[in-house]
């Protein structure tokens, strides 16, 4: 991994009237690597971001974007970032290379270089044949690729991409994930948030797990699951007779109850499952490999927010 800070932020804080949505939280972000924001809705992750690309002003602390501030140097800071959001906010009034066209006035660029730029990034997300089309006629996923591509028209240094695939069938999620990766080797800085913890899983070098405002775990996402989740999980059936079995076979476990289903988590290498469900014949039970889900559920909890 690089070693050249570019984002860096100390005892950053975001307030709104009495309520804090971000809460005294440091971090860095290395140049060339993904970093993932993870959190429940209304952690303050999207809130961080906004920070970042100087939408939002910073309540108190410290946040710098290639040793500038955000509070005194927002105008550089724009034009070396490239932000795509999660709303479809496409002009509809316009076609396919013309939103890419339009947005590119925003920094400047001549419009010879801007039409240049257009159908590179349109042909790197194939949309070059949509090029002349209406937004209403694209597909979600069209639609996704065309805002991310809009957020490279200035060639940025870092992209902050919040939800990257919501909506999204398998397929559409995948050929964003392969475009994402494209863009980490060209040397592009990744900022994602995402709800999809196989999408962290496959595309982050490092999460931030934030939950209340706070950063309350970081790191490796196969790290994090080693640490707080194991190797395997056992899932069993809920039964009274089976849950205090358990508790007396693996009470170094830790063990949830969620709905009619029991999850068994223990930091032990494989086959000390295997023992249990030959123990218990006649119990549906299934062993499965550890996941990011596991640890951000463990963390965070599986309260519904809204």
């Amino acid at each position: 991994m690089a070693s050249q800070v570019l984002i860096k932020a100390r005892n950053l804080t975001k307030r709104y009237n009495h309520f804090t949505a971000v809460d005294h939280i440091n971090f860095e972000v290395h140049k060339g690597e993904c970093v993932g924001f993870l959190g429940p809705n209304g952690a303050g992750k999207t809130t961080t971001v906004r920070m970042i690309y100087c939408f939002s002003p910073v309540t108190e602390g410290e946040l710098t974007v290639a040793g500038m501030n955000v509070s005194t140097h927002s105008r550089e800071i724009k034009k070396m970032v490239g932000v795509a959001p999660q709303e479809d906010n496409l002009d509809p009034d316009f076609t396919v290379i013309k939103n890419l066209q339009v947005y590119a006035r925003y920094f400047d660029i001549p419009k010879a270089e801007a039409t240049k730029r257009a159908m590179e990034l349109l042909k790197f997300f194939q949309l070059e044949e949509k090029q002349a089309s209406a937004i209403d006629e694209l597909s979600t996923g069209m639609k996704r690729r065309l805002i991310i591509a809009r957020a490279l028209i200035n060639q940025p240094q870092i992209l902050l991409v919040d939800e990257p695939t919501t909506g999204l069938d398998p397929q559409g999620r995948h050929i964003v994930w392969d475009e994402i990766r494209s863009l980490l080797k060209q040397g592009v800085t990744v900022i994602l948030t995402t709800h999809y913890m196989d999408e962290a899983a496959a595309l982050c070098d490092r999460v931030l797990i934030i939950d209340n405002g706070k950063i309350i775990e970081s790191g490796e996402p196969q790290e994090l699951v080693k640490k707080h989740a194991g190797e395997d999980v056992l899932e069993v059936s809920y039964d009274e007779t089976v849950l205090k079995a358990l508790k007396e076979e693996l009470p170094e476990a830790h063990i949830e109850i969620f709905g009619d289903q029991i999850r068994v988590f223990i930091n032990q290498p494989h086959g000390v499952f295997e023992r249990i469900v030959k123990k218990f014949p006649g119990v549906n039970m299934t062993i499965r490999n550890a996941n990011l889900e596991d640890v951000f559920l463990k963390l965070t909890g599986r309260k519904l927010r809204e």
